[in-house]
């Protein structure tokens, strides 16, 4: 990431003289507008001109009022809604040389030589193009009389920079794209929503999620919500998958479950290529095992609502880099697209990115399916998410228990405070476990339960995945005190290893009994820390389990507080100030510990500063009428 103080430059002089224009294009996504807000307020900041493009690239092509300036305070509503404020739009003039000619004199006639495009593949692909082209459309332009050697001369090179958006996340070389993480919280809720009538009526629910070329989001979904089944078009069932899919319902009912949840992805493939559709698999379902059975598809509903806080945060740091992109470029640099690579925001080149995603596309229609797989996500493929997450949902969904056992017990407990996050893990540390043939103990109420173990099945953390705070019990209570009780009880119930789930105690419990080692040799067995609190202050992790989902709580109140206090400023003029400077305040210190292990102190933009400028514009004094 960008630093404010590289190389002792005057960060507030980097863009003088300089002119950026910001357009989205394609499918609207979720934190468009705070990748928008962030490439404004920087590119201000830098003492560059800044302007927006409405309605795409059709808005470029048309000029006029298409293209307006920017200023700080036309994004300071921007942040929480969805969709684009600036308008998205497919244009078919822009795909025409003539209409990049006319586009390419809007931007000479503004002096933008600084593009920012928000989009798909093909949004990006388009951008390249222009500026592939760009020398050739100022010649024409200047032998046409439209603009001016001068004119040509100060606008001789077009610097490009992209950002994905698109709630698939089908652009290979990113982690996310903007908008997925949104649009997978409004799939959860729809979930979460379905199991509860499901398990009423013991009824088998299918549920179609977007995904025409790409299976990001019902992957993932069947992974959160432990569905029965998933189908996505990169890897497609093996021939008789009618009669495994039939079997694994009927095991999953005779387990003493009342629901079965599938996962459709709308481009879902059998291996002759032909559609698996919801319809299919509800009279497969019906016909064959006589479940009741529904289907639902989202449709829409997924790209609507606001931004997840993930979202926003990731739209914010990638407009930041964007801008930076932009103002470090040379005639030289070739076009770049701003991706997440683990927790850091990364320029890779644009096209690079582009010829992968077509290859998907390629390797998918030859039926190479396994390469497909490979070719999502990041460039080392076995790091990427999207491999990970499909040989985890493997694991912890289709494979059985083995009968051999390995006569080795593992111990799980949860320690500190409860936090969303907790169950899931707790399930999958049980199942991963009882795949390796051990015995797995659940321990109840933290490093106090160490007295009363006992097993924890397959089955029994089966619908573990969507409950909140933790069904083991947990305590702060750390294991000081307890020393000797916990060692004899180690050596009783013949634990060989301990998972321990749970925030700062956790980590704080562990290192009291490795320094117990010295006199318990009980303790000299492996440890195994897994972050979850919702302070995410666990040393040696960027997130812990809990935090995301603490964060996105705070993030509706936050909006609910906005929106209330926006209500009150034309009615008490600056009568609130008060109350939601302190509500801003607070809220402050809760992002400080997300936002600093998200690195934005490396941003442009450090969160000190940019809560200074949010202050001074936000809550400055309101004329009374």
């Amino acid at each position: 990431m960008a630093n404010i103080n590289t190389a002792g430059v005057d960060p507030t002089k980097m863009g003088v003289g300089r002119a950026i224009a910001v357009l989205t294009s394609g499918g609207d996504a979720q934190g468009m507008n705070a990748a928008v807000r962030a490439t404004v307020r920087v590119g201000l900041y830098t003492g560059a001109k800044v302007f927006f493009v409405h309605e795409g690239y059709q808005g470029l092509v048309d000029g006029g009022d298409h293209i307006r300036p920017a200023t700080w305070e036309s994004v300071s509503m921007m942040l929480q809604l969805g969709g684009t404020v600036i308008g998205s739009a497919r244009c078919k003039d822009f795909q025409t040389r003539e209409g990049r000619l006319k586009a390419a004199f809007n931007l000479v006639k503004l002096g933008v030589t600084n593009l920012c495009v928000i989009g798909g593949d093909g949004s990006l692909t388009g951008a390249n193009i222009f500026r592939t082209e760009w020398s050739d459309l100022l010649k024409d332009l200047i032998s046409k009389g439209k603009i001016t050697k001068e004119e040509a001369k100060t606008s001789s090179h077009l610097n490009i920079v992209g950002m994905v958006g698109s709630i698939d996340n089908d652009f290979c070389g990113t982690d996310m794209t903007i908008g997925t993480d949104s649009a997978l919280h409004r799939i959860i809720e729809v979930v979460d929503s379905i199991t509860t009538t499901a398990q009423s009526h013991q009824r088998a629910f299918i549920l179609e999620v977007m995904g025409r070329h790409c299976g990001y989001l019902a992957l993932v979904t069947a992974l959160a919500c432990g569905a029965d089944w998933v189908f996505i078009p990169e890897m497609p069932p093996d021939d008789g998958w009618e009669d495994h899919l039939c079997r694994r319902l009927t095991e999953t009912r005779k387990a003493g479950s009342r629901l079965n949840v599938i996962i459709v992805a709308e481009g879902a493939i059998n291996k002759e290529g032909k559609p698996i559709t919801c319809d299919q698999l509800k009279d497969l379902v019906t016909k064959r095992l006589g479940y009741d059975t529904r289907a639902t598809t989202l449709g829409h509903v997924q790209r609507g609502g606001t931004p997840s806080a993930f979202d926003r945060v990731l739209g914010s740091r990638m407009g930041v880099e964007a801008v930076m992109a932009l103002l470090e470029a040379t005639p030289e640099t070739p076009a770049c697209v701003v991706s997440l690579s683990g927790n850091q925001a990364v320029r890779l080149p644009l096209m690079e990115c582009v010829q992968v995603t077509k290859d998907v596309t390629v390797a998918m229609n030859e039926g190479r399916f396994d390469d497909a797989v490979k070719l999502r996500g990041r460039y080392v493929w076995k790091y990427h998410t999207f491999f990970n997450n499909w040989n985890t949902y493997k694991l912890l969904a289709h494979v059985r228990p083995p009968e051999t056992k390995s006569n080795i017990n593992v111990a799980i407990l949860n320690v500190g405070a409860p936090c969303a996050g907790m169950n899931a893990a707790v399930r999958t540390a049980v199942r991963i476990g009882i795949i390796q043939g051990h015995n797995m103990l659940a321990v109840h109420d933290g490093f106090e339960g160490l007295a009363e173990e006992k097993p924890i099945t397959w089955n029994t953390v089966g619908d573990w995945t969507g409950k909140g705070g933790s069904e083991l019990g947990t305590k702060r209570v750390l294991p000081g005190k307890y020393m000797e009780e916990i060692s004899l009880n180690i050596a009783k119930y013949n634990i060989h290893a301990l998972v321990i789930i749970g925030g700062f105690e956790a980590f704080s419990g562990a290192l009291e009994m490795v320094q117990g080692r010295e006199k318990y040799e009980e303790l000299c067995i492996p440890m195994v820390i897994i972050p979850a609190t919702v302070s995410n202050n666990v040393p040696g992790s960027d997130f812990s389990i809990g935090a995301d989902t603490a964060l996105n709580t705070i993030t509706t109140v936050r909006d609910t507080a906005h929106t209330l206090s926006g209500c009150t400023v034309y009615k008490y003029h600056n009568d609130y100030q008060p109350i939601f400077v302190n509500n801003f305040i607070n809220l402050k210190k809760v992002f400080r510990f997300f936002l600093i292990d998200l690195h934005v102190k490396k941003t442009l933009v450090s969160w000190e500063r940019h809560s200074k400028c949010f202050a001074s514009h936000a809550y400055k004094e309101r004329p009374k009428k």
